[in-house]
Order: structure tokens, then sequence, then C-alpha cells
């Protein structure tokens, strides 16, 4: 049972990483430097590094 919602945690993770990828870190990390880090990317990176970023702190 908690391997299914881990499951759909992380697809929900993975999807706001992909939308909003400064929220799929909150959620994952909460405010710190990885959420501050990926706001930064997000706006300076044009949108791509943000994601990459958040997929790879998701993940």
């Amino acid at each position: 049972m908690t391997t299914v919602v881990k499951n759909e945690n992380t697809v929900l993770k993975v999807l706001l990483a992909i939308l909003l990828p400064p929220l799929a870190v909150y959620m994952d990390k909460g405010v710190g430097t990885q959420f501050l880090l990926n706001i930064v990317l997000t706006l300076v990176g044009f949108w791509i590094i943000g994601i990459i970023h958040a997929l790879l702190v998701v993940l």
C-alpha cells in the first residue's frame, strides 16, 4: 500500500516539475536553498533549466 502512495506522489511531483518546477521542489524539499536555486534557474534559464533541476531534485 505504501509503495502505491509513493508512486502516485512521485508521478504528481514529476508532472509538477514539468509544469511548475519551483512548486515540485517546494513539495519535496520545502523552503531552502534548492527551492531558491530552482526559482532563479527557472527565471534565468528560460524554464528548461528549472525543469531539469526540479526533475533531478524530485527523482
